[in-house]
């Protein structure tokens, strides 16, 4: 077993995480072939493999803290970046369907070669910004679960997110932990783009860093005017 393994093999026995052995291997592929890549395209700061495992593979999978999650079929991942939580989440859970949804190219070259790397056919990457993916009927309010992990604050998020959930899914932030006043800012915009109540569920990372997943019901459509015109959510976020 090779130190790489060796160490993610821990860290995820340590969060208390059960992978198969075709799992793990996976996920360190995936982490080899982000870091190689990375030295071209600049994908992430975390390039230690027990930081790495930590903060990006096991913060991803702690979506399953959430049983709206668990009890989900199809999942899109907003401003998937480098592929977190998508990638980590679609090798965990191969019965679900990940879309992964970016709005640079690189990023989205990077992704769509990881998927084939790992041979996942549970995944669908999408080259698109998050404010015109969906006003297309194919993917508009189609969704059970739509995620984001810290690329925006939430009033914007929301914007980004809620339409494509279907009524009756969830939408799903992942966050660090000092986010209260963010939270209460954000209340208008969920309300105005068919959300409902925001329920919190607090986690700690091994190495103490605490994250908080942000969940929101979809009770009502979105008004098709959302979201609006690429741009303006980060400009004028609802208030």
């Amino acid at each position: 077993m090779n130190r790489t393994i060796e160490i993610f093999n821990k860290v995820f026995a340590d969060s208390k995480l059960t992978l198969s052995d075709q799992q793990l291997c996976k996920m360190v592929k995936f982490y080899e072939y982000l870091n190689e890549e990375n030295k071209q395209y600049n994908l992430t700061a975390i390039i230690d493999p027990q930081e790495s495992a930590i903060r990006h593979f096991v913060d991803s999978l702690m979506l399953n803290l959430s049983k709206e999650f668990l009890n989900a079929q199809t999942v899109l991942d907003v401003g998937s970046g480098a592929g977190f939580p998508g990638i980590p989440l679609a090798i965990f859970y191969d019965l679900k369907q990940f879309t992964l949804l970016d709005s640079l190219q690189k990023r989205i070259n990077f992704l769509t070669n990881t998927v084939d790397l790992l041979n996942l056919n549970n995944v669908n990457c999408v080259h698109e910004r998050a404010e015109t993916f969906s006003k297309q009927a194919i993917y508009r309010e189609q969704f059970d679960i739509v995620t984001a992990r810290a690329v925006a604050n939430l009033s914007i998020l929301a914007e980004y997110c809620l339409p494509a959930v279907k009524c009756g899914g969830y939408f799903i932030a992942m966050k660090s932990k000092e986010i209260e006043n963010e939270v209460s800012c954000a209340y208008n915009a969920i309300s105005l783009l068919g959300g409902g109540n925001i329920e919190v569920k607090e986690y700690d990372l091994l190495d103490g860093r605490e994250r908080q997943l942000i969940i929101v019901k979809k009770i009502n459509t979105s008004p098709q005017k959302y979201p609006r015109r690429p741009g303006i959510p980060k400009k004028r976020p609802i208030t």
